[in-house]
This record gives C-alpha cells, structure tokens and sequence, in this order.
C-alpha cells in the first residue's frame, strides 16, 4: 500500500496548478507507468 500512496502524491501539486492556472496546459510526464513531472505552461493573454 506504501507503493500506492507515493504512485499519487503528485495530486496535491496537480490540484494547486489547475486551480492557478488561468489559460494555457499541464502536462504531465510519465515513465514506467508513473508521473514523473508535471509541467505548466502559462499563456498571458495580452489586452
């Protein structure tokens, strides 16, 4: 079950940049079948 618990521990990180993120992508790196990064990519959106 510890092996399950740290496989998710990139949520809370996940859930604080969605809810930053006002327009642009997150992506998320995977390998061996595991989130390795989480990348965002912000666009301002100029007036």
């Amino acid at each position: 079950m510890a092996n399950e618990k740290s496989e998710n521990d990139f949520l809370p990180q996940l859930q604080k940049m969605l809810s930053n993120i006002k327009f642009g992508s997150i992506t998320l790196i995977v390998q061996d079948g595991k989130v390795i990064q989480l990348e965002k990519n912000e666009k301002v959106r100029i007036k």
